[in-house]
Protein backbone atom coordinates (compact mmCIF):
# COMPACT_ATOMS: atom_id res chain seq x y z
CA UNK A 1 0.00 0.00 0.00
CA UNK A 2 2.88 2.36 0.69
CA UNK A 3 3.69 2.63 -3.01
CA UNK A 4 0.71 4.95 -3.25
CA UNK A 5 0.59 6.82 0.05
CA UNK A 6 4.25 7.82 0.00
CA UNK A 7 5.27 6.71 3.49
CA UNK A 8 7.89 4.21 2.37
CA UNK A 9 10.86 5.95 3.98
CA UNK A 10 11.76 5.34 7.60
CA UNK A 11 14.92 6.03 9.55
CA UNK A 12 15.77 2.38 9.02
CA UNK A 13 15.72 2.29 5.21
CA UNK A 14 16.41 5.91 4.25
CA UNK A 15 20.02 5.16 3.34
CA UNK A 16 18.90 2.66 0.72
CA UNK A 17 16.60 5.14 -0.98
CA UNK A 18 19.20 7.91 -0.89
CA UNK A 19 21.84 5.67 -2.46
CA UNK A 20 19.43 4.47 -5.16
CA UNK A 21 18.49 8.06 -5.92
CA UNK A 22 22.14 9.06 -6.19
CA UNK A 23 22.67 6.20 -8.63
CA UNK A 24 19.99 7.65 -10.90
CA UNK A 25 17.20 5.14 -10.34
CA UNK A 26 13.59 6.00 -11.17
CA UNK A 27 10.99 6.33 -8.42
CA UNK A 28 9.65 2.86 -9.26
CA UNK A 29 13.14 1.37 -9.06
CA UNK A 30 13.75 3.09 -5.72
CA UNK A 31 10.51 1.61 -4.37
CA UNK A 32 11.42 -1.84 -5.68
CA UNK A 33 14.85 -1.59 -4.04
CA UNK A 34 13.27 -0.58 -0.73
CA UNK A 35 10.77 -3.43 -0.66
CA UNK A 36 13.34 -6.03 -1.78
CA UNK A 37 15.79 -4.84 0.84
CA UNK A 38 13.06 -4.94 3.48
CA UNK A 39 12.19 -8.53 2.59
CA UNK A 40 15.84 -9.59 2.83
CA UNK A 41 16.19 -7.90 6.20
CA UNK A 42 12.96 -9.50 7.41
CA UNK A 43 14.23 -12.95 6.51
CA UNK A 44 17.45 -12.21 8.39
CA UNK A 45 15.38 -11.14 11.41
CA UNK A 46 13.33 -14.33 11.23
CA UNK A 47 16.42 -16.52 11.08
CA UNK A 48 17.96 -14.57 13.96
CA UNK A 49 14.84 -15.10 16.07
CA UNK A 50 14.75 -18.76 15.11
CA UNK A 51 18.33 -19.29 16.18
CA UNK A 52 17.38 -18.07 19.65
CA UNK A 53 14.07 -19.96 19.74
CA UNK A 54 11.96 -16.82 19.90
CA UNK A 55 8.40 -16.81 18.56
CA UNK A 56 7.40 -13.37 17.22
CA UNK A 57 3.89 -11.99 16.73
CA UNK A 58 3.14 -8.82 14.78
CA UNK A 59 0.06 -7.08 16.25
CA UNK A 60 -1.73 -4.75 13.84
CA UNK A 61 -4.87 -2.64 14.19
CA UNK A 62 -6.25 0.86 13.98
CA UNK A 63 -5.31 3.28 16.80
CA UNK A 64 -7.23 2.59 19.99
CA UNK A 65 -8.28 -0.96 19.12
CA UNK A 66 -6.75 -2.24 22.34
CA UNK A 67 -3.38 -3.71 21.34
CA UNK A 68 -1.52 -2.48 24.43
CA UNK A 69 -4.34 -3.48 26.78
CA UNK A 70 -4.38 -6.95 25.25
CA UNK A 71 -0.61 -7.20 25.72
CA UNK A 72 -0.89 -6.17 29.38
CA UNK A 73 -3.54 -8.83 30.01
CA UNK A 74 -1.58 -11.44 28.05
CA UNK A 75 1.62 -10.77 29.98
CA UNK A 76 -0.25 -11.11 33.27
CA UNK A 77 -1.75 -14.42 32.14
CA UNK A 78 1.39 -15.99 30.67
CA UNK A 79 4.19 -14.52 32.79
CA UNK A 80 4.77 -17.81 34.62
CA UNK A 81 4.84 -19.85 31.38
CA UNK A 82 6.90 -17.77 28.95
CA UNK A 83 9.59 -15.12 29.00
CA UNK A 84 7.99 -12.23 27.14
CA UNK A 85 9.30 -9.04 25.55
CA UNK A 86 7.67 -6.32 23.47
CA UNK A 87 8.72 -3.99 20.67
CA UNK A 88 6.44 -0.96 20.55
CA UNK A 89 5.89 1.14 17.43
CA UNK A 90 4.42 4.65 17.51
CA UNK A 91 4.98 7.91 15.71
CA UNK A 92 5.93 9.62 18.98
CA UNK A 93 6.17 9.08 22.77
CA UNK A 94 7.22 6.10 24.90
CA UNK A 95 3.82 5.83 26.57
CA UNK A 96 3.05 2.27 25.49
CA UNK A 97 6.53 0.95 26.23
CA UNK A 98 6.29 2.47 29.70
CA UNK A 99 2.97 0.65 30.27
CA UNK A 100 4.54 -2.65 29.23
CA UNK A 101 7.62 -2.17 31.42
CA UNK A 102 5.29 -1.73 34.38
CA UNK A 103 4.27 -5.35 33.78
CA UNK A 104 7.85 -6.40 34.51
CA UNK A 105 8.94 -7.32 30.98
CA UNK A 106 11.46 -5.61 28.67
CA UNK A 107 10.06 -3.24 26.06
CA UNK A 108 11.83 -1.33 23.30
CA UNK A 109 10.08 1.73 21.92
CA UNK A 110 10.46 2.60 18.23
CA UNK A 111 9.33 6.12 17.35
CA UNK A 112 8.88 6.38 13.61
CA UNK A 113 8.33 10.13 13.29
CA UNK A 114 6.22 10.45 10.14
CA UNK A 115 6.22 6.80 9.07
CA UNK A 116 2.89 5.09 9.70
CA UNK A 117 4.34 1.57 9.97
CA UNK A 118 7.34 -0.39 11.18
CA UNK A 119 9.78 -2.01 8.78
CA UNK A 120 12.30 -4.82 9.09
CA UNK A 121 15.25 -2.46 9.55
CA UNK A 122 13.68 -0.70 12.52
CA UNK A 123 12.80 -4.05 14.09
CA UNK A 124 16.34 -5.32 13.48
CA UNK A 125 17.77 -2.41 15.46
CA UNK A 126 15.29 -3.06 18.27
CA UNK A 127 16.19 -6.76 18.41
CA UNK A 128 19.77 -5.83 19.22
CA UNK A 129 18.49 -4.02 22.32
CA UNK A 130 16.96 -7.24 23.67
CA UNK A 131 18.52 -10.34 25.23
CA UNK A 132 16.99 -12.89 22.87
CA UNK A 133 18.44 -15.81 24.80
CA UNK A 134 16.06 -14.90 27.62
CA UNK A 135 12.92 -14.46 25.51
CA UNK A 136 10.39 -17.08 24.41
CA UNK A 137 7.64 -14.84 23.07
CA UNK A 138 8.15 -11.48 21.37
CA UNK A 139 5.25 -9.18 20.54
CA UNK A 140 5.75 -6.43 17.97
CA UNK A 141 3.03 -3.83 18.43
CA UNK A 142 2.90 -2.08 15.08
CA UNK A 143 1.89 1.53 14.51
CA UNK A 144 -1.87 2.00 14.71
CA UNK A 145 -2.97 1.96 11.06
CA UNK A 146 -5.22 -0.41 9.10
CA UNK A 147 -3.35 0.06 5.81
CA UNK A 148 0.45 0.26 5.59
CA UNK A 149 1.69 -2.15 8.32
CA UNK A 150 0.25 -5.07 6.36
CA UNK A 151 2.63 -4.44 3.46
CA UNK A 152 5.90 -4.82 5.40
CA UNK A 153 7.35 -8.12 6.54
CA UNK A 154 9.19 -7.57 9.83
CA UNK A 155 10.58 -11.06 10.34
CA UNK A 156 7.65 -12.14 12.50
CA UNK A 157 6.23 -15.66 12.53
CA UNK A 158 2.57 -14.73 12.78
CA UNK A 159 0.43 -11.69 11.98
CA UNK A 160 -2.53 -10.86 14.22
CA UNK A 161 -5.10 -8.22 13.28
CA UNK A 162 -7.22 -6.69 16.01
CA UNK A 163 -10.70 -5.39 15.23
CA UNK A 164 -12.38 -3.57 18.10
CA UNK A 165 -16.12 -4.13 18.27
CA UNK A 166 -16.46 -0.35 18.62
CA UNK A 167 -15.02 0.19 15.12
CA UNK A 168 -17.80 -1.29 13.02
CA UNK A 169 -18.23 -4.75 11.54
CA UNK A 170 -17.34 -3.77 7.96
CA UNK A 171 -13.66 -2.92 8.51
CA UNK A 172 -12.42 -6.18 6.93
CA UNK A 173 -14.31 -5.26 3.76
CA UNK A 174 -12.98 -1.69 3.78
CA UNK A 175 -9.38 -2.62 4.62
CA UNK A 176 -8.92 -6.05 3.01
CA UNK A 177 -5.11 -6.12 2.81
CA UNK A 178 -4.74 -6.02 6.59
CA UNK A 179 -7.12 -8.92 7.12
CA UNK A 180 -5.81 -10.97 4.20
CA UNK A 181 -2.35 -11.00 5.79
CA UNK A 182 -3.66 -12.03 9.23
CA UNK A 183 -2.96 -15.50 10.61
CA UNK A 184 -5.55 -14.79 13.31
CA UNK A 185 -8.12 -12.05 13.86
CA UNK A 186 -9.04 -10.79 17.32
CA UNK A 187 -12.38 -9.11 18.01
CA UNK A 188 -11.25 -6.94 20.94
CA UNK A 189 -13.39 -5.22 23.58
CA UNK A 190 -16.01 -7.91 23.09
CA UNK A 191 -17.41 -7.23 26.56
CA UNK A 192 -19.00 -4.13 25.01
CA UNK A 193 -21.08 -6.08 22.48
CA UNK A 194 -24.21 -5.80 24.62
CA UNK A 195 -23.86 -2.01 24.65
CA UNK A 196 -23.54 -1.37 20.92
CA UNK A 197 -25.82 -2.15 18.00
CA UNK A 198 -23.56 -1.74 14.96
CA UNK A 199 -21.25 -4.74 15.36
CA UNK A 200 -22.53 -8.21 14.61
CA UNK A 201 -19.69 -10.76 15.05
CA UNK A 202 -21.29 -13.03 12.47
CA UNK A 203 -21.33 -10.23 9.89
CA UNK A 204 -17.72 -9.31 10.63
CA UNK A 205 -16.73 -12.97 10.34
CA UNK A 206 -18.49 -13.21 6.97
CA UNK A 207 -16.51 -10.23 5.66
CA UNK A 208 -13.29 -11.98 6.70
CA UNK A 209 -14.31 -15.28 5.15
CA UNK A 210 -15.21 -13.49 1.90
CA UNK A 211 -11.53 -12.48 1.68
CA UNK A 212 -10.67 -16.17 1.48
CA UNK A 213 -9.27 -16.28 5.02
CA UNK A 214 -10.13 -19.38 7.02
CA UNK A 215 -8.18 -18.28 10.10
CA UNK A 216 -9.00 -18.34 13.82
CA UNK A 217 -11.31 -15.55 14.92
CA UNK A 218 -10.89 -14.91 18.63
CA UNK A 219 -13.03 -12.77 20.90
CA UNK A 220 -11.22 -11.04 23.73
CA UNK A 221 -11.98 -8.64 26.56
CA UNK A 222 -8.78 -7.52 28.22
CA UNK A 223 -10.46 -6.78 31.55
CA UNK A 224 -11.97 -10.26 31.84
CA UNK A 225 -9.59 -13.19 32.31
CA UNK A 226 -11.92 -15.88 30.98
CA UNK A 227 -12.45 -13.87 27.80
CA UNK A 228 -8.77 -14.44 26.96
CA UNK A 229 -8.93 -18.24 26.93
CA UNK A 230 -9.18 -18.67 23.14
CA UNK A 231 -6.41 -16.15 22.49
CA UNK A 232 -4.08 -17.74 25.05
CA UNK A 233 -4.77 -21.22 23.69
CA UNK A 234 -3.90 -20.04 20.17
CA UNK A 235 -0.64 -18.52 21.37
CA UNK A 236 0.37 -21.68 23.23
CA UNK A 237 -0.29 -23.79 20.14
CA UNK A 238 1.72 -21.48 17.86
CA UNK A 239 4.63 -21.27 20.30
CA UNK A 240 4.74 -25.07 20.49
CA UNK A 241 4.89 -25.27 16.70
CA UNK A 242 7.67 -22.70 16.64
CA UNK A 243 9.68 -24.72 19.14
CA UNK A 244 9.15 -27.89 17.13
CA UNK A 245 10.60 -26.20 14.04
CA UNK A 246 13.16 -24.19 16.03
CA UNK A 247 11.60 -20.99 14.71
CA UNK A 248 12.27 -21.65 11.04
CA UNK A 249 8.88 -21.04 9.52
CA UNK A 250 7.27 -18.00 7.92
CA UNK A 251 3.84 -16.40 8.41
CA UNK A 252 1.29 -18.63 6.72
CA UNK A 253 -0.93 -16.97 4.14
CA UNK A 254 -3.06 -20.09 3.80
CA UNK A 255 -3.36 -21.00 7.47
CA UNK A 256 -6.51 -23.08 7.96
CA UNK A 257 -7.87 -23.40 11.45
CA UNK A 258 -11.11 -23.56 13.33
CA UNK A 259 -12.94 -20.56 14.71
CA UNK A 260 -12.70 -19.99 18.45
CA UNK A 261 -15.75 -18.26 19.86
Amino acid sequence: MCDTCGCNLTDGNRHIAEQADQDGHTAVEVLTNLMSANDRQAEHNRQHLGTHGVFAVNLMSSPGAGKTALLEATIAALATEFRIAVIEGDLETENDAARIRQQGVPAVQITTGSACHLDAFLVHDALHQLDLDNIDLLFIENVGNLVCPASFDLGQHRNVALLSVTEGEDKPAKYPVMFRTADAVVFSKSDLLDLIDDFDPDHATRYIRELGRDVPILRTASRKKRALDGWLAWLRTEIAECREHRGHFKPVADNVASVFM
